[in-house]
């Protein structure tokens, strides 16, 4: 198949060009460049660096088979400081795209999503159809794209998909998680067998988990992108159709912390400071739905080697 990629040249975007790459689709990357990298485009994509919004309508007049989404402004922080940035960057974008889309007849698009659409669940694992409160105006643009993607497959015959998961990591071989603003927890780890960080933080120790700190979701981000191309594979016209991508049970934070030294052999010092308001003690998404419908199977769950690939990024961005 001929597919837009939309924000290629980022983290989750390159890996799943680069798997599509992989498995023999024309690949064609746009990115403005705002937090991707240039050079984490995959050989074998064509590039286009450009803003999505103004450039969706110009690009898809050239017949595509599909587009995967994954474009968008991500820090949470941020999301609550600067609402319009989101709004506009996440939101108006989609909607500008999904009209591009109507207007030239593509047929399919796979959405990367989030699970912080849910919010604060009351049970985990979380479930599709799990009530959806986003606490952040991130998890709120989130769903309001889903939101416009149902309305768009049901009027205009789009076959569509969202994905909607927690934390990513790992790495694809030279396509791995560098951000000029850091805020997740496996790669600050790694910061701090760098040198670049003297030691990292634990936002209490008091949760009500086996060791104490909050459990949270971790999925490799090959097996994320595989679930990609498995959801492209498997849309339906005129339906969207969503999937909780996780690994059903989760690690701690202190399990995290212990594979990390584990894995560079460094004895990572540890802080704990107080809870941070609104962290929930566990999050944890069920894929049994992606499971059953697409047949994805994650091959990398085990958290060492998450970690291991990640370190082995890092190590090789450290000696180019």
């Amino acid at each position: 198949m001929k597919l837009l990629v939309t924000g290629g040249a980022g983290y989750v975007g390159s890996v799943c060009a680069a798997r599509l790459v992989e498995a023999g689709h024309e690949v064609v990357v746009v990115d403005d460049l705002s937090t991707g990298h240039a050079d984490a485009v995959p050989d074998g994509c064509k590039f286009v660096e450009a803003d999505i919004a103004a450039a969706a309508g110009e690009l898809l007049a050239e017949p595509f088979d599909g587009v995967l989404h994954f474009a968008a402004k991500s820090l949470v922080g941020e999301s609550m400081q600067d609402p319009q940035k989101y709004w506009q960057g996440n939101v108006v974008t989609s909607l500008r795209l999904l009209d591009a889309m109507r207007e030239h007849g593509t047929p399919r698009l796979v959405f990367s999503s989030t699970a912080a659409t849910y919010g604060e669940p009351d049970v985990t694992p979380i479930t599709e159809d799990a009530a959806t409160r986003p606490t952040n105006t991130y998890g709120a643009t989130k769903l309001a794209i889903d939101h416009a993607i149902t309305s768009y497959a049901t009027a205009h015959g789009i076959a569509a998909a969202s994905l909607r998961y927690f934390n990513v990591a790992g790495a694809h071989g030279a396509f791995g998680e560098r951000h000029t603003v850091e805020t997740h927890l496996i790669p600050i780890v790694l910061q701090v067998a760098l040198g670049q960080r003297e030691q990292v933080q634990i936002f209490g120790e008091d949760w009500p988990t086996a060791d104490g700190t909050c459990i949270r979701d971790y999925v490799h981000v090959t097996d994320l992108a595989d679930a990609h191309l498995l959801a492209l594979e498997n849309t339906v016209a005129g339906q969207h159709r969503i999937y909780n991508l996780g690994n059903g049970t989760g690690f701690t934070v202190k399990q995290v912390i212990d594979a990390c030294r584990r894995v560079t052999g460094h004895p990572i010092p540890a802080e704990v400071a107080p809870r941070r308001a609104g962290d929930p003690a566990t999050l944890v998404a069920s894929s049994q739905r992606a499971r059953d419908e697409l047949g994805w199977q994650p091959q990398r769950a085990d958290l060492e080697v998450i970690v291991r690939d990640a370190w082995e990024f890092t190590q090789q961005r450290r000696g180019s």
